[in-house]
């Protein structure tokens, strides 16, 4: 295992080193830089040039790019050009935000699809699973957007249950147990459209794994032994068929600190998320460079986590 590991490690840098060229490429090929997207009409093409020398936008993309990647591999990511700080303090200070709502949207999706995705499963093409399958299908098939703007205008504007944006309420200094119930309060609605979002794709997922684990002989076996059907099922059917599932978690890694782009906007949200869609769009090359490696990282060590869970959850699996 040891030894996989570390393979697995080593063949990660040339496939970094991939990313990397491909992610300048394209972020060079995009029309404008900072100085053309903040659009200051004040601004001479003097100043515009000058700045430009300071910034190293006015270099050659090739050397732009080795100037970036012998920064990034001394753990420099550079200055952001719009927050006017180190990247990674950027990083730091919105990508929390980001994964406490990935967090509880991660586990309250996942529970939910276990039992619900079990019980779709056990009662196949009952009143319970077709009301299950419609769920599923009306959450997957409606827009993040839409969702949010509804829950809003219920929960928030009608309602008054919930507040409309923002991580706290604005004026109040809370700190403690009064700070966290105020971070609840907001998190609320936007945490519900992604465990919505989320829930649907799962269910499904877990439902056609109990499906083909439930017609197996050794299911058949178990019943034929007089265990209980609650035993059966989750006992030994539930545990083989999450089994798969294991993949899907080490996906979720990066998602956990990638942030919700169109929710964060919609709901006001000061995750990472939102950060990263503002600095494609000011052309702040260092930090839309830093944040995607780092996701990328987080990307290929998600993979690898997926990997060694499988090994260790099924011993049949080898790893090579």
């Amino acid at each position: 295992m040891r030894q996989y590991i570390i393979r697995r490690l080593l063949q990660m840098i040339p496939t970094l080193i991939g990313i990397s060229i491909i992610v300048f490429a394209i972020s060079a090929m995009v029309p404008g830089d900072f100085i053309t997207a903040k659009n200051n009409p004040n601004m001479t093409a003097e100043k515009a040039e000058q700045l430009r020398h300071i910034y190293g936008l006015d270099k050659p993309e090739y050397e732009r790019y080795f100037i970036w990647a012998g920064n990034m591999l001394k753990g420099n990511m550079g200055d952001s050009l719009q927050h006017k700080q180190p990247v990674t303090e950027v990083i730091n200070t919105y990508v929390w935000n980001s994964f406490i709502i990935a967090l509880a949207t991660l586990i309250l999706s996942w529970v939910i699809a276990v039992f619900t995705g079990v019980f779709s499963a056990k009662f196949q093409y009952s009143f319970f699973d077709r009301i299950v399958t419609l769920t599923v299908f009306l959450c997957m098939s409606l827009p993040s957007f839409f969702i949010g703007l509804l829950l809003i205008k219920l929960f928030a504007l009608d309602w008054k249950l919930f507040p409309v944006s923002g991580m706290t309420t604005a004026g109040h200094n809370d700190a403690g147990w009064a700070y966290i119930k105020d971070v609840v309060k907001h998190m609320f609605l936007p945490t519900l459209v992604l465990t919505m979002l989320s829930t649907g794709s799962l269910t499904r997922y877990f439902r056609a794994g109990m499906l083909e684990v439930i017609r197996q002989d050794y299911i058949r076996t178990a019943r034929a032994k007089g265990l209980k059907e609650v035993t059966v099922i989750f006992k030994h059917a539930l545990r083989n068929a999450l089994l798969p599932a294991i993949t899907l978690l080490g996906f979720e890694l990066p998602a956990l600190f990638g942030g919700a782009m169109i929710l964060e906007k919609v709901f006001v949200w000061p995750g990472i998320g939102q950060v990263y869609l503002e600095s494609i769009n000011m052309r702040d090359y260092p930090f839309m460079l830093g944040f995607t490696i780092f996701l990328s990282i987080l990307t290929l060590l998600g993979n690898l986590l997926a990997d060694v869970l499988y090994g260790i959850a099924d011993p049949r699996i080898r790893l090579k």
